[in-house]
């Protein structure tokens, strides 16, 4: 990548990243404009708001994706699937625009933002097949039901809903997961 591109992402990164910090217009012109490029350099970089949003938390992803194994070695796969999916369960209520990619990636057809996606998906998966061949969780159940199931959780006990919301939201999460990995 010649040296204008490579600061040209970067710049584009770092004002995804102050931008979508902040309340307000998080667009994809909004990021432009702060990063000082044109919208035909961000979608260059960036085809979608998904791929960008998952790059901007790729620290986060990575974290996920590196625990997964330190997970499966310290519990059992449906205690596991549990510790990560609460991982990141917490992540998509605390930052509404990771939770949005992982949502909207799942179904992109661009392969950048596929490539994204692809190693949170992978880390599911490989929790997904340690609790099918453990016979903790329904055969057949894919790293995309799994996320479909999650969803809806991101929106629940966000830092605005108070105590009432987080309970709410911590006794939800222990319904899916007796739905997805039923006590033996």
């Amino acid at each position: 990548m010649r040296s204008d591109a490579r600061s040209n992402r970067l710049r584009i990164l770092d004002a995804a990243a102050e931008v979508l910090a902040l309340p307000g217009d998080t667009s994809l012109k909004s990021i432009a404009r702060r990063a000082g490029v044109g919208q035909g350099t961000l979608y260059r970089h960036f085809p979608t708001r998904e791929s960008l949003v998952l790059q901007v938390y790729g620290e986060e992803v990575e974290e996920l994706v590196t625990a997964v194994p330190v997970l499966l070695d310290a519990l059992c796969p449906s205690l596991a699937l549990r510790a990560w999916l609460g991982r990141l369960v917490e992540l998509g209520r605390c930052t509404p625009e990771f939770a949005g990619a992982v949502h909207g990636a799942a179904g992109s057809p661009t392969e950048l933002c596929g490539q994204a996606h692809q190693p949170l998906l992978d880390a599911l998966t490989t929790l997904v097949d340690a609790n099918e061949a453990a016979g903790t969780i329904a055969s057949g159940t894919t790293p995309a039901d799994v996320l479909l199931l999650v969803g809806p959780l991101w929106r629940v006990g966000t830092d605005e809903g108070g105590p009432e919301e987080h309970a709410r939201s911590a006794r939800l999460f222990d319904v899916l997961m007796r739905g997805l990995c039923p006590p033996g």
